[in-house]
């Protein structure tokens, strides 16, 4: 195996849409970026299996990582998106309760959303009708700064400026060992060519592969090395048109925000994903969840046509706390706390991270300042 060395050298480890916001923030605040893929293209996991929802920052404790950087994300993502002419809509979204039972649990929401700077109206079944005649609702909070985006047109955006910056991303180059001392970090690189970088500064952002390869990674202190569950959410597509121009939620649900509708920027409707605790990495999608995903709809919307659910995909969150955990934020161990210089985790970057990209590359690029 050969050894090239790279003195100054900044090694982004994963091209998900965290890992290219990270890497393009850095190469635009003056760092020489090499970004390494495992996989043959950018973007193949958790960013491009997820509902591509623009999330405002509502389910999630007050000054929480989750909270802070959704709501900071947000904002600097319709800004890039406008600026940069990526593909988004601020159609806004509501959040339904299917029965009376589930009135409190909307205004719980609506103060912890409050509480992080994020105003919901909650409105009453006339209204909700008024708006939104096919649901059946006791009640509703209506999110206006709830949006869908193209993920796949952002990655490409945020790639072009890594690359306009001197950055270089490297397919088909999984990481499969490192190790850290005296200021330097090594990372063992698999592929067709295998080699090892020298480095002085990494970011670990390979998101469901992170934990993994953290377990590994000699010199890094057992405690900051978390445990990792993986919780797999199946999607459905909808054939023909749906009569909803905006994105209906439920109540959530343990490990999730329950079976919601989205729609694509074409229109297109799409309900998922459920939560199905897993050992290992598989996206099979069930067809039988059919019936399961049919039931849980028609308590918001009774006139479903079951008969249009066709399965489509499937993504898995890497959690930090298993079913009876309860939240889990996300984790970006820097510095400060493992005590490595140069060296930055991210553990548990779920949903909203998609929302929150912009604003975790700010937050590393500042550890590494």
């Amino acid at each position: 195996m050969s050894t090239e060395v790279l003195e100054n050298q900044t090694v982004v480890i994963g091209a998900g849409v965290v890992g290219l916001a990270i890497a393009r923030a850095l190469a635009r605040a003056g760092h020489e970026v090499i970004v390494l893929e495992a996989a043959d293209r950018f973007g193949e996991g958790i960013s491009s299996r997820n509902s591509e929802v623009v999330h405002a920052g509502i389910y999630y404790p007050e000054r929480s990582l989750k909270a802070e950087l959704c709501v900071e994300g947000r904002q600097r993502l319709y800004e890039y998106c406008r600026s940069h002419k990526v593909e988004h809509r601020k159609c806004g979204k509501w959040i339904v309760a299917a029965d009376e039972s589930q009135n409190s649990k909307l205004r719980d929401i609506q103060a912890a959303a409050a509480r992080n700077g994020v105003e919901l109206a909650l409105h009453d079944p006339d209204r909700i009708t008024r708006e939104i005649p096919e649901i059946h609702a006791s009640s509703g909070l209506w999110s206006p700064e709830t949006g869908i985006v193209d993920s796949h047109g952002l990655m490409l955006s945020l790639l072009g400026e890594l690359e306009d910056g001197g950055g270089q991303l490297v397919l088909r180059s999984p990481v499969v060992a490192a190790e850290s001392d005296n200021h330097w970090h090594r990372l063992h690189v698999g592929g067709d060519h295998p080699l090892t970088l020298k480095a002085k500064n990494v970011i670990n952002a390979a998101g469901l592969a992170a934990v993994s390869l953290a377990k590994t990674w000699a010199g890094l202190p057992d405690k900051y090395k978390p445990r990792q569950w993986f919780a797999r959410g199946a999607y459905f597509s909808y054939s023909g048109r749906t009569p909803f121009k905006t994105l209906i939620y439920p109540v959530p649900e343990p490990g999730g925000l329950g079976v919601h509708l989205t729609l694509d920027l074409a229109g297109q409707a799409r309900f998922g994903p459920d939560v199905e605790w897993i050992e290992t990495e598989d996206y099979t999608v069930d067809p039988n969840r059919q019936e399961t995903f049919a039931r849980g709809i028609r308590q918001w919307w009774p006139h479903l046509d079951p008969a249009r659910l066709q399965p489509a995909y499937a993504g898995i969150r890497p959690k930090l706390a298993g079913p009876d955990g309860g939240f889990a934020d996300f984790r970006i161990d820097g510095p400060e706390n493992h005590g490595l210089t140069g060296l930055v985790n991210l553990f548990g970057i779920e949903s909203p991270g998609l929302t929150s990209c912009l604003a975790i590359a700010e937050r590393v690029k500042a550890m590494l300042a």
